[in-house]
């Protein structure tokens, strides 16, 4: 973990989310970007070298170096935050889309986990954070950590990691035991029996023992739980043991299959009291 990305506007929900990826960082000895956009309708998103090639009225012109030279203020201001004492901070500013914005970011820097906030302070900002966050979560190519409220403690001490018991897994599998070993933690493996997806005790035990062993999990608890729903029952199981974060694979489903089936990682992520960090295992059509 070299580099984690940080999208700010500069609102409590996102300073938050900026002291939880610090904590990490200084852990992992990671670098941390500072992604701030200014929203403009646009396909694609730049840097703010850029702006002298920007196209538009005079006053479209002028209105965004205004923008521009306001979020270098509230960027520097940021950056000095005693919250990032000893981490390697990178400052980005960009034009354009924030979604656009954010996947730039992860591609050209190689991110390698992106922390968010999940919820703005008014219904507005709810909707336009959380769309962005469900983006994201269905499409970056590195794992989402999002945050919607502080947590109780800084250390992810308990974590569940909600498998759906498939192979395409492994990947952020050790991402996951990698971020057990940062904070010395329990993982506790969950499998959601439902009533159009179920499978016997026996069965699910079996794998996940054997799935522990090939990541070599030194301190884990299985545990199969029944539920209406895969959502309800991940938060219910994490509630139950009051965890500090909750891990899953989604498989990024786009198009008319994303409409007909969801996501249970946005369902997730969008209703869960506690951190949710996220990962396309594979795209489905």
């Amino acid at each position: 973990m070299k580099k984690i990305l940080v999208p700010t506007d500069f609102s409590k929900q996102a300073n938050l989310s900026a002291e939880v990826a610090a904590d990490i960082a200084r852990r992992a000895g990671a670098e941390l970007i500072l992604l701030h956009v200014i929203e403009e309708a646009s396909e694609s998103s730049f840097s703010v070298e850029g702006e002298a090639t920007y196209e538009g009225s005079w006053e479209d012109k002028v209105f965004t170096l205004k923008l521009i030279e306001k979020a270098k203020k509230q960027m520097a201001k940021l950056v000095g935050d005693a919250k990032f004492e000893g981490v390697k901070v990178r400052q980005e500013l960009r034009v354009g889309t924030a979604f656009h914005g954010m996947n730039a970011i992860i591609t050209e820097r190689k991110v390698d986990l992106v922390v968010m906030g999940s919820s703005g302070r008014t219904e507005l900002e709810d909707m336009i954070i959380g769309s962005n966050t469900e983006k994201v979560v269905r499409h970056s190519h590195c794992p989402v950590l999002t945050v919607r409220n502080k947590p109780s403690r800084k250390e992810f001490k308990n974590i569940v990691y909600a498998t759906a018991m498939e192979k395409d897994e492994e990947i952020f599998s050790r991402f996951v035991r990698r971020t057990q070993e940062m904070y010395n933690s329990t993982i506790h493996l969950v499998r959601v029996n439902t009533p159009g997806n179920f499978q016997r005790d026996i069965v699910v035990r079996k794998y996940m023992e054997d799935f522990a062993k090939k990541l070599q999990l030194k301190n884990y608890t299985i545990n199969v739980f029944n539920d209406l729903s895969e959502e309800e029952g991940i938060i219910y199981f994490a509630d139950s043991i009051n965890a500090d974060l909750i891990a899953m694979a989604t498989h990024g489903r786009t198009g008319f299959a994303h409409v007909l089936a969801g996501s249970i990682a946005e369902d997730v992520v969008s209703h869960s009291k506690r951190p949710v960090m996220t990962f396309v295992t594979k795209r489905r059509k």
